[in-house]
């Protein structure tokens, strides 16, 4: 029996290219397509396919709002991420939301075969060039989140407003606490964080999603 497949891109011709790639052998059939996330999510009320392929950048709704609104529908269908994108950044936040599998566009017909089956079998397929900087990035999430732990709810406050910009007297100033105190909890941060100025304390920040930037 093919499996059936969703394609979601935003570009016509990379969706008819898939269709005809995967459609060749007679084992995979496409049974829908979408074009934004709006449209993926609309079809997916009515379509049922086995697997979906997703891209990441689109309009109206990317690739990433599209899985956080499935799992937050407790969707069933498994996901497989198609992408021009190999930043670790993007997998990274793709695993954190619960993907079944990850390829980049640049792959062979082969392996995006290979990706679909194994997906369909129940088992998560990631590209294998992108195993050793995903396996890098999981042990650096894994040591940050260790030392965030590690900070009291009072240095979590205190390193928010570091890393926005604030001077000690103006945090001193918005915690309702003295500046000899904001610089004993700064120091404190710092040791737990294991760097060395706010700067670096600031990327922590960011890395962390203690803080967004615009």
């Amino acid at each position: 029996m093919a499996i059936n497949i969703m394609i979601t891109d935003d570009h016509s011709m990379i969706r008819e290219g898939l269709k005809n790639l995967l459609e060749l052998d007679g084992d995979i059939k496409v049974i829908a397509e979408a074009e934004n996330g709006e449209e993926c999510l609309d079809k997916l009320k009515t379509f049922k396919p086995d697997v979906l392929l997703l891209d990441i950048n689109m309009p109206k709704m990317n690739g990433l709002e599209v899985l956080k609104a499935l799992k937050d529908r407790k969707s069933k269908v498994k996901v497989l991420v198609l992408t021009a994108h190999n930043e670790t950044e993007y997998l990274m936040k793709a695993v954190d939301i619960g993907i079944n599998g990850y390829v980049l566009k640049e792959s062979e017909s082969a392996e995006l075969k290979k990706a679909i089956f194994t997906i369909a079998d129940g088992e998560t397929y990631i590209q294998p060039s992108l195993i050793p900087a995903l396996n890098s990035k999981m042990i650096q999430k894994n040591e940050d989140e260790l030392k965030i732990d590690a900070l009291t709810k009072r240095e979590m406050e205190v390193l928010k407003e570091m890393s926005v910009g604030k001077f000690n007297r103006d945090i001193a100033k918005e915690m309702k606490i003295s500046e000899r105190t904001v610089k004993n909890h700064i120091s404190s941060i710092f040791k737990k964080l294991e760097v060395t100025d706010r700067t670096q304390a600031a990327v922590f920040a960011i890395r962390n999603n203690i803080i967004q930037i615009m």
